[in-house]
């Protein structure tokens, strides 16, 4: 069988686009996830995102993604993005795009607004520090900010976030490039503290608006950016006290970077590129 897909990338965050608007999801999915992820034997991507028929009234699409093992996600930033401008590129040509997200319980649908070429902006939703949120245990019932951890055979202070997905978000006094993210990254994703396994964000504050960061996600490894971890990084300066609200904050990923502002009320927005690399066809 032959599959047509695309790939895109937001800062170097890229899937492989199935378009599911006509016809149902197909179960394989998932499969061809494991099979066409792995980088130099294959497509090669983060995993596959589906663009699917809406779910609710006055929505253009549902986003469904897909890990690099096969695993379904609630939310991913960047693609949502990529969604948005798939939608764009492919006869939805409207500036301001309403996305379901049907496994992401807080907001299940996102507003995404078109601020320039290959550029979107999307209101993420409130983002949680609540054990029961992200879901934690074994670290108490109230706010996860600034909490000791024991991982990879030592103690970390960290701060977790839930922005429609779970994140554990650990700040360093050293450059990110220097860190051995995989040796640490599994230790943290698989820690029983988190049932429901969790992405990890590593990052160093540079300045009051400007912060770098590594990623590890949840079924799929290391990847170039993360949108919802750019989001949860933003969300844990500010419950510091290392950056402000209502300011834009730049996160400087391995594959770019992305503007997170985060609101007075809690409320998060991002701004960031979305761009199709190519097009292709491949036997699954």
């Amino acid at each position: 069988m032959d599959l047509e897909f695309v790939k895109m990338q937001g800062c170097g965050n890229d899937y492989i686009y199935l378009d599911c608007r006509n016809s149902p999801l197909p179960p394989e999915v998932p499969q061809w996830a494991v099979r066409l992820s792995p980088r130099h034997i294959s497509v090669g991507a983060d995993g596959i995102i589906c663009v699917c028929a809406p779910v609710h009234p006055g929505s253009h699409a549902t986003m469904r993604m897909f890990n690099a093992d096969g695993s379904e996600g609630k939310m991913c930033g960047n693609g949502i993005r990529c969604v948005a401008q798939f939608l764009y590129e492919h006869g939805v040509k409207e500036d301001r795009l309403r996305i379901d997200t049907p496994l992401d319980e807080a907001t299940p649908t996102k507003t995404l607004v078109r601020v320039g070429e290959g550029r979107w902006q999307v209101a993420m939703g409130q983002y949680r520090t609540a054990a029961p949120a992200i879901p934690a245990r074994n670290m108490g019932e109230g706010a996860l900010v600034d909490v000791p951890l024991e991982a990879a055979g030592r103690s970390w202070q960290v701060t977790c976030i839930n922005v429609g997905n779970p994140h554990c978000v650990t700040f360093l006094d050293f450059p990110v490039a220097e860190l051995e993210l995989e040796k640490l990254g599994p230790a943290f994703e698989h820690h029983p503290n988190f049932p429901q396994q969790i992405n990890t964000e590593f990052v160093r504050v540079l300045g009051p608006a400007l912060v770098e960061m590594r990623v590890w996600e949840r079924g799929s490894g290391e990847t170039w950016a993360c949108g919802t971890g750019a989001c949860a990084v933003a969300a844990a300066c500010v419950e510091r006290g290392l950056c402000p609200r209502d300011t834009d904050i730049t996160i400087r990923l391995k594959g770019g970077e992305l503007v997170i502002r985060v609101g007075a009320d809690g409320a998060l927005t991002m701004t960031g590129p979305a761009q199709t690399v190519y097009r292709g066809v491949t036997e699954v």
